[in-house]
């Protein structure tokens, strides 16, 4: 964010965020405001935003943590900003998200996406188990996942394709 004209400016993950990170950096204290139920959703959107951009393991675990959170909005904004960190830590998290058939369709779709991101092969067989989901939404997502991670270890992948 351009604070002094408050004009959105696009993040090092090439996205313009909806909210700007915050300027806690620590990523203790930023768990605790995502976890916080009371906390209003710009701020903790901004505390999802400051810990992917921190980018550790520990901000990535902090972040995987916050699943917990009623908001289905939130979660779904969990699964893309572990994507774009394409930190492997994530699988996990990710996998049980797509898995839990009572989880919202847009947190199991998202989930899937962010699978294919991250580009770890270890997320292909779940991704092939879900190819039928009775979700159209999330059956397509894992088609997309897996497409994306045949792509990746192809000869056809070039990096100034991305």
């Amino acid at each position: 964010m351009d604070v002094e004209n408050r004009i959105p400016v696009v993040s090092q993950y090439g996205s313009v965020d909806p909210a700007p990170p915050s300027n806690e950096s620590d990523v203790t204290i930023l768990k605790q405001l995502l976890l916080d139920e009371n906390v209003q959703m710009f701020q903790r959107m901004r505390a999802v935003f400051s810990l992917r951009n921190n980018g550790s393991d520990e901000a990535c675990l902090a972040l995987c943590s916050a699943f917990i959170t009623k908001s289905a909005l939130l979660r779904h904004e969990l699964a893309y900003v572990l994507g774009q960190m394409q930190n492997n830590v994530a699988i996990p998290t990710l996998q049980e998200r797509l898995t839990d058939l009572n989880e919202h369709i847009m947190v199991r779709h998202e989930a899937a996406e962010a699978m294919g991101a991250i580009g770890d092969p270890s997320a292909k067989p779940i991704l092939e188990k879900f190819l039928n989901d009775e979700n159209i939404e999330v059956a397509e997502s894992c088609e997309v996942a897996l497409d994306l991670l045949n792509w990746c270890k192809s000869d056809e992948w070039n990096e100034t394709d991305w």
